[in-house]
């Protein structure tokens, strides 16, 4: 099967029951409920004496429909919005037709500032929480990536640390091991890394029995999230310690995107990346774990006290590729979750997440990504939209479906839905144990380092520094802070941060419940 029939086996056969396809719409003129939509249904041809009716009917939609998705692309192509537009099948059966409700609007001109309190007032009454979700079943998931679980042993080395195995090598030990991995088609970065391992590789090959074997490696810790929260801040200072290696860049994002062939979603969909092109990121970490085998020929590792780690800040909460490749059997909820593939494959491992304000986290969100016009004004405005979308979905599906939609996410000019860290929370807490989860504050980290490093050092069961390296590790300067372009645009408007801070009001308490921790509240302002 090539790669592009298996793209297309994964979203079912011709004679299924087809998603529909909403599409939002936007008029000036003319108030609409948010979440009205343009549906065409797609049903096997019935044998109706009218069917020549039926067939003018479907083919003026599918013309209506192919004008209104050019339209908005284009709108999307002349405002310059980084994000893009990522058109998909939703994960919901919307009726034809929302009818309005109590807050039916005009997207583009709803500048009230009353009326969108009376929004938030709405999403909030009808926020609720689960305790728990219905787990998939291991062969579920062996099913729906089957060779990842084949390249994947369930045991590793019992005399290391981190999660490591040998894996048989069957390849030419003259060619190039690294020729097709995807990572350094896109990275220069790689390519340079790769350059240096392939000239290592042979050295690091251990023979036993006839046979050829190579150490492979998965992280034994996990930075998850959540974007602007710092992850760059703490992920430059745990590699300076020297038990500790990553990657070679921060983010490989292989389970929430690359896995998917995603790189980035308005490009849509490149090759899947395979489970070997991850595995090949820690091949250099693996290699001072191994030690030098013309010294240590018994190949038992010579440092087995490292330590991987993983930093993709999007692994906590980005799951949404799951539309596109399962199928919708959960009323709108992912049937599988990022988690779900990583406790499958490791159960022991751990996971570190940094969180702030979530109010401040947005409006850092806003000045990172975006390119052109902005403003605290124009903050305001796609605040006011992003709130008016999450409430439109809610009118008619759970707070837990509305968070995982994959077109609202994608329509939100604001990443809204990120900042509601407790929703991702309570579904790591399905598979994973609280003592396996380490949750931090980027307030609590930038007001002391020492503190929140030596946290993070228990957690991960680091040995002792000296005193100079520890003080290397704590006392160098922060990552990535904000740009001086976008600290001259100064504060988000008080009017906004009232809204934000109603909006994420229950969530934030919710978290600081099962956290049984008062400050992440957030009742007081930041100012990172």
């Amino acid at each position: 099967m090539t790669q592009m029939d298996y793209k297309y086996s994964l979203l079912g056969s011709a004679v299924d029951d087809y998603r529909k396809r909403p599409l939002l719409l936007q008029v000036d003129d003319t108030p609409v409920n948010l979440f009205a939509v343009l549906e065409v249904k797609r049903e096997l041809p019935r044998r109706w004496s009218t069917l020549g009716c039926f067939r003018k009917i479907r083919l003026y939609s599918f013309l209506f429909g192919l004008a209104v998705t050019f339209l908005i692309m284009a709108s999307y192509i002349l405002t310059g919005d980084k994000k893009g537009l990522l058109l998909t099948p939703s994960p919901y059966h919307f009726s034809s037709l929302v009818s309005p409700g109590p807050f039916a609007f005009n997207l583009s001109s709803v500048k009230d500032d009353a009326h969108m309190k009376l929004v938030v007032k709405s999403i909030t009454s009808k926020v609720e929480f689960r305790s728990s979700r219905q787990l998939p079943e291991l062969k579920a998931l062996v099913n729906s990536e089957p060779h990842m679980f084949s390249a994947i042993p369930r045991k590793f080395l019992p005399s290391v640390k981190n999660p490591c195995w040998y894996e048989e090598y069957t390849g030419n030990i003259t060619s190039d091991p690294y020729r097709t991995n995807l990572y350094a088609r896109y990275s220069r970065r790689f390519r340079t890394v790769f350059q240096h391992l392939r000239n290592t590789f042979r050295e690091h090959l251990y023979h036993r029995d006839g046979k050829l074997y190579r150490m492979r490696c998965l992280p034994y810790f996990y930075i998850i999230g959540q974007p602007k929260c710092g992850t760059t801040d703490l992920y430059d200072r745990l590699r300076l310690h020297p038990d500790v290696k990553f990657t070679t860049f921060k983010e490989p994002h292989w389970w929430t995107r690359k896995r998917f062939g995603i790189i980035r979603l308005s490009e849509g969909f490149h090759d899947r990346y395979p489970v070997e092109d991850y595995l090949d990121l820690f091949d250099q970490a693996a290699y001072q774990i191994q030690g030098n085998l013309t010294v240590n020929a018994s190949g038992s590792p010579s440092q087995p006290n490292i330590i991987i780690g993983e930093a993709s800040a999007s692994t906590m909460w980005d799951n949404n590729a799951w539309v596109y490749f399962y199928d919708n059997t959960t009323e709108g909820e992912p049937p599988f979750l990022i988690q779900d593939f990583v406790h499958a494959l490791q159960p022991d491992a751990r996971f570190i997440i940094m969180l702030r304000d979530p109010v401040e986290r947005l409006y850092s969100d806003y000045l990172y990504f975006g390119i052109s016009n902005k403003s605290a004004e124009d903050f305001h405005e796609k605040v006011s939209e992003s709130l008016q979308l999450f409430e439109g979905c809610l009118t008619e599906y759970t707070m837990r479906s509305c968070v995982y939609n994959t077109t609202i996410n994608n329509a939100m000019p604001v990443r809204l839905q990120v900042g509601l860290y407790i929703v991702y929370l309570m579904d790591w807490l399905t598979v994973f144990s609280r003592e396996q989860i380490l949750v931090l504050r980027l307030e609590d980290h930038a007001s002391n380092r020492k503190y929140t490093m030596h946290k993070v050092f228990d957690f991960l069961n680091l040995g002792p520094l000296t005193k100079e390296k520890e003080s290397e590790i704590t006392r160098s300067p922060a990552s990535n802070t904000r740009r001086p372009a976008d600290k001259n645009l100064g504060p988000m408007l008080p009017i906004t941060k009232e809204i934000l801070r109603d909006f994420y009001m229950p969530f934030n308490e919710k978290l600081a419940k099962v956290l049984r921790n008062d400050s992440f509240f957030w009742e007081k302002n930041s100012k990172l």
